[in-house]
C-alpha cells in the first residue's frame, strides 16, 4: 500500500538512546530506561504507582490478578473491544458479561451497566475506546456502591483525559499500551497503572514472577524468595529506551495526532450533513487524543465499497472489531446482558481510517476517495 494504515515515528532520542543501553550492556527490565519511562509516565497519568509490562495485555492480565478474580466471578465489559480485554478475566476463570455500547461513543454504555451487576459481579472494565473516555463518574458510582473495582483499559487512552483526569489513573487499576499502532510506541509494551495505592506492592511482586526482587534490590529484605503467584511482565531495557524518548515527545505526538484527526473531522462534514455518515462524537467533558478516526457508515455493503474504492487507490484502511459476543469463544468463558443492538450495528459499518505522524501529505486523497465512493453509493441507492 502506498499509504499504509499506520507508520510508527521516530520522534527524538530513540536510536541514541537505544545505543545507549547497549552501551550499559543492562537489556534486561528495570534498568535506567525503565526508571525513567515510570517518571515520565506518573508525570503524565499521576496514580500512585506505574510498571512497564511487556504489552497492555499483560498490565490487563496483571489486573485480574489484582482483583482476585476467580471461577464464579463476573466482569462487567463490553464486546466492541480487543480479546485481550476477555482473555485477561477468562484467563482467572471469571465470566465476561458483555453489555451493549453508546451509539455516540461506542463506549460501555453506563445506563445499562447497574442492572447487568450481580452477587458475582467482582469489577467493571471500561474501555476507552478511540481515546474518548467513558462516562467515569456514573460508573465509579456504581462500583462504589456495589463495592467494586474499576479497571480501565486505556489501550487507546494514554493523553486523552475525562473532566481533566488522565485515562487509565481514574479506576483502582488501569491499562495503557504502547503497541506500534498506538499513538506513543515502543513496539510492543504497556503499563499497568495503579489508582489504588493498597495494589502497589503486590502489583510489583506479581510483575517479578511472584517474588519480592524489588524489595530485595532497594535492600528491605536479605534475600528474594517466591511470595505470590506472578509471572514475567518486564520488557526489555531497550524496550524502555525507545519508549522514554517518545515519551517525552508525548504531548507534542498528541497534539500533532489531534490536528490530523480534525483535518479528517472537518473533510467529512458535508457527508455528514448529507445524512449519508456519522462522525465521531466527543463529548464536552473529554479531551480525545486523536487516537484514531473512524466513520459509520450507512452499512456493510456501503464500508466494503469504500475499503475497495480506498485499496485501488493504495490506501489502507481497516474496520473493527468483530464483537466478542459473536466469537466461538464466548461460549465458554462469556455471557451476554440484554441485547448488543448497537454493537452489532455499529460493527458492520465502521471504518479506521490511516492516522499517524506524516499523513498529513494524504489526507485530502483519502478523504476525496471516500467523499466520492459515499456520494455515488448514496445516489444508486436513490434510484
Amino acid at each position: 500500500m502506498k499509504v499504509p494504515f499506520n507508520h510508527p515515528a521516530v520522534v527524538g532520542r530513540e536510536l541514541a538512546n537505544l545505543r545507549e543501553a547497549l552501551d550499559q550492556a543492562h537489556l534486561s527490565g528495570d534498568g535506567t530506561f525503565t526508571r525513567r519511562s515510570h517518571e515520565l509516565l506518573r508525570e503524565a497519568v499521576g496514580g500512585a504507582r506505574v510498571l512497564l509490562t511487556h504489552s497492555c495485555t499483560g498490565a490487563l492480565e496483571m489486573a485480574a490478578m489484582l482483583a482476585d478474580v476467580g471461577p464464579g466471578d463476573e466482569v462487567i465489559m463490553p464486546s466492541f473491544t480487543f480479546v485481550s480485554t476477555a482473555n485477561a478475566f477468562a484467563l482467572r476463570g471469571a465470566t465476561c458479561v458483555f453489555v451493549d455500547v453508546r451509539p455516540d461513543t461506542l463506549n460501555l454504555d453506563e445506563s445499562l451497566v447497574a442492572e447487568a451487576v450481580t452477587p458475582r459481579t467482582r469489577a467493571i472494565v471500561p474501555v476507552h475506546y478511540a481515546g474518548v473516555a467513558c462516562e467515569m463518574d456514573t460508573l465509579l458510582e456504581i462500583a462504589r456502591r456495589d463495592e467494586l473495582l474499576v479497571i480501565e483499559d486505556a489501550a487507546q487512552g494514554f493523553g486523552a483525559t475525562y473532566r481533566g483526569r488522565p485515562l487509565g489513573a481514574i479506576g483502582q487499576l488501569g491499562a495503557l499500551s504502547f503497541h506500534a499502532t498506538k499513538n506513543v510506541v515502543s513496539g510492543e509494551g504497556g503499563a499497568l497503572v495503579v489508582g489504588d495505592g493498597r495494589f502497589s506492592t503486590r502489583a510489583e511482586i506479581l510483575r517479578e514472577k511472584g517474588t519480592n526482587r524489588s524489595s530485595f534490590f532497594r535492600g528491605e529484605v536479605d534475600k528474594y524468595t517466591w511470595v505470590d503467584v506472578g509471572s514475567s511482565y518486564l520488557p526489555s531495557e531497550l524496550v524502555a529506551a525507545f519508549l522514554a524518548a517518545q515519551l517525552e515527545h508525548w504531548r507534542d505526538i498528541t497534539r500533532r495526532r489531534q490536528a490530523i484527526w480534525q483535518t479528517y473531522h472537518e473533510g467529512f462534514a458535508e457527508l455528514e450533513a448529507a445524512g449519508v455518515v456519522r462522525r465521531p462524537i466527543v463529548p464536552a467533558e473529554c479531551e480525545h487524543n486523536g487516537h484514531l478516526y473512524y466513520l459509520l457508515l450507512p452499512s456493510l455493503d456501503v464500508r466494503t465499497r469504500v475499503l475497495e474504492a480506498l485499496k485501488a487507490q493504495g490506501i489502507h484502511a481497516v474496520f473493527h472489531y468483530v464483537p466478542l459476543d459473536t466469537a466461538p469463544a464466548a461460549r465458554r468463558f462469556a455471557r451476554t446482558h440484554g441485547t448488543l443492538t448497537v454493537t452489532h450495528d455499529i460493527a458492520d459499518r465502521l471504518v479506521r481510517l490511516p492516522l499517524w505522524l506524516g499523513v498529513e501529505d494524504e489526507q485530502a486523497r483519502i478523504i476525496d476517495t471516500i467523499v466520492q465512493t459515499v456520494l455515488q453509493e448514496a445516489a444508486v441507492s436513490q434510484v
